[in-house]
């Protein structure tokens, strides 16, 4: 994982009030104030937590805050945690690739059917997704094929 994530003071308090609703621990907070969303990376495990049962928790903090609330797990393995940030599309295959210059690649397969899902409106998804693997895990650029 990159060290050094800085967290504003205004995902911290999200992080607390997610908390605090929720139960579950939350790794980090992204607020997109572009997209009116938190983006919430809550531990492996605690996504069924942080949801809530029917969607309760989640429905609390987004009647609260005003903003949607996406919540993804957090994985060590960059495979994984893609994987995990484009749910509920069907991955069929994440390649990592490192070019000569030292920068990485990842590019993923999805289920043709699912290909809006995982891109989602005006690419926000996509946009997302390599937003957070350049800030876990230095990948430069996400294809999604």
């Amino acid at each position: 994982m990159t060290t050094g994530i800085k967290i504003t003071c205004d995902e911290m308090r999200y992080i607390a009030l997610f908390e605090s609703i929720s139960g579950a621990s939350v790794k980090d907070c992204i607020i997109d104030e572009a997209e009116s969303r938190a983006i919430f990376i809550v531990n492996p495990g605690q996504v069924g937590v942080a949801i809530g049962k029917g969607g309760r928790n989640i429905h609390t903090l987004e009647k609260m805050t005003g903003k949607k609330h996406e919540i993804i797990e957090y994985s060590e393995d960059p495979v994984h945690f893609i994987k995990n940030s484009l749910k509920p599309a069907q991955v069929r295959e994440v390649r990592i690739t490192e070019k000569t210059d030292g920068k990485k690649m990842a590019v993923v397969t999805i289920n043709p059917k699912d290909k809006g899902i995982a891109i989602g409106k005006n690419g926000k998804n996509a946009e997302r997704l390599r937003f957070l693997a350049k800030r876990y895990f230095d990948i430069q650029n996400v294809s999604i094929t």
